[in-house]
């Protein structure tokens, strides 16, 4: 098994952000996009971070992008898919990658270490909280790639939680982060411009 370093990690940015009416991994959240809190707190716990986006807005940032594989947009499972086979071509020690949304910037610190110590070598190992399972922060073994790309070869098969019903699944439970504004999911997700606007109270009060 790889240790939690070795893990390569997967920022999951090729959304079509309708209810944020722009691309929601590019609003600003206090003095940087969205996408640079997820990258920020991701890059301590992998080995490398790659984003999985189309061309044309990312490359500011860095780091090597990731289109999807399939074409249209087939949502996570899609970006999932191309990052399984991308990491499986790289031919390194990693037996799983984790992937983390950009649109959620509070997440665990010690996410990858947590889910690390439930690693199991078919199973996808994915971050919960309030009895919720979030498996857009999961652990994602790469050896499932020819059944996820199978599986998405029919249009129907788009939703993740019918996926992982197909597959031994381990939730890992994460407490809420405690603020003067009150409890926060560590894996809230912003999608509109409302949400946006709690985030930044949220960080106000997270950086005070």
């Amino acid at each position: 098994m790889t240790a939690p370093f070795e893990i390569p990690g997967l920022v999951l940015a090729g959304g079509l952000s309708r209810r944020m009416g722009s691309n929601k991994a590019m609003v600003q959240l206090g003095d940087a996009p969205l996408i640079s809190h997820v990258i920020s707190r991701i890059t301590p716990q992998v080995s490398d971070v790659t984003i999985n986006a189309a061309n044309g807005w990312a490359e500011s940032f860095g780091l090597p992008l990731l289109p999807d594989t399939l074409n249209g947009h087939a949502g996570p499972l899609a970006g999932i898919l191309a990052g399984m086979r991308h990491f499986q071509h790289r031919g390194d020690a990693a037996s799983h990658f984790l992937t983390a949304p950009a649109d959620s910037p509070f997440f665990p610190d010690d996410l990858v270490a947590r889910l690390y110590e439930h690693l199991s070598d078919n199973a996808i190992v994915i971050a919960a909280s309030s009895g919720q399972l979030h498996p857009v922060f999961a652990l994602w073994p790469l050896a499932l790639a020819n059944d996820l790309e199978a599986w998405l070869k029919n249009d129907a098969n788009r939703r993740i939680r019918a996926y992982l019903a197909r597959h031994v699944t381990i939730g890992v439970a994460f407490p809420p982060l405690e603020t003067a504004k009150g409890s926060l999911d560590p894996f809230f997700n912003i999608n509109t411009p409302d949400e946006l606007a709690l985030a930044r109270s949220y960080l106000e009060n997270l950086q005070s």
